[in-house]
């Protein structure tokens, strides 16, 4: 059956503005796609620079917390070296004192006696006083510390009365600083200062406890004791060097 003309150009006509219509439609859908990728990309963009700062930050944290490590590691180096320059120069002085001190008792051992001089000890108590604190302090001089803390207590067990004990004792506590037995060396010391403070070393001993006072750390004590020494024996050689000592605590 044939159409009328009329129909047909109606129909076309529709076709054609459903054509037109479904085209639109698409156009609008891929410019929606098109702006929801543009804003996915933005997005993602936004996200990676983000991401990045935060890196970036972090990794600057790092780097700070790195250089404050390193600082930190420097400057304990550094007061490690000076601890140990430190020691090192008490640990010489205390050689030095010790070859001095021993030196002297060597050279008033070998002066002859004046003739007017009091008539000497006995026998007896020559022997239990002589060879073995001598020994003693041959192990001493030959920085022997160890046998030289043996040997000073064992003559001190033996001789307890002899007049060499006081100096027996108070090289005792010099063995035992040298050995860094502090704790040992200040009781010794503390002790011998106490019993005998009229002696010529009384005032090293004080002097002697508080530089192994400072070595543990104690440096509030050791003031303290430098101070006492000073009050005590204000003229000796060691309130002097305690006098130097002192504002360095």
């Amino acid at each position: 059956m044939r159409l009328p003309p009329r129909l047909i150009a109606a129909g076309l006509l529709l076709g054609a503005v459903a054509g037109c219509a479904t085209t639109g439609e698409v156009e609008e859908t891929r410019r929606q796609i098109e702006s929801v990728n543009r804003q996915a990309q933005q997005r993602l963009e936004q996200i990676e620079t983000k991401l990045s700062n935060e890196k970036l930050l972090e990794m600057i944290g790092q780097i700070d917390g790195l250089r404050a490590e390193v600082a930190r590691l420097k400057g304990e180096v550094e007061m490690q070296a000076y601890n140990l320059q430190t020691t090192q120069k008490r640990q010489n002085d205390l050689y030095n004192d010790l070859d001095s001190r021993l030196g002297r008792i060597e050279g008033s051992a070998e002066k002859p006696a004046p003739a007017s001089a009091v008539a000497p000890p006995p026998a007896e108590e020559k022997a239990q006083a002589g060879p073995d604190f001598e020994r003693a302090l041959t192990l001493l001089r030959n920085r022997d510390f160890p046998k030289a803390t043996d040997a000073l207590q064992r003559y001190l067990a033996a001789n307890p009365a002899a007049d060499q004990a006081p100096d027996a004792q108070y090289w005792l506590g010099v063995a035992h600083t040298a050995q860094k037995q502090y704790d040992a060396a200040i009781d010794i010391h503390r002790r011998f200062a106490d019993k005998y403070p009229n002696h010529p070393k009384a005032p090293d001993a004080l002097r002697n406890v508080a530089n192994c006072q400072r070595d543990l750390g104690q440096a509030d004590i050791a003031r303290a004791t430098l101070n006492r020494l000073i009050k005590l024996y204000p003229k000796s050689a060691a309130a002097a060097r305690a006098r130097e000592e002192l504002p360095k605590l």
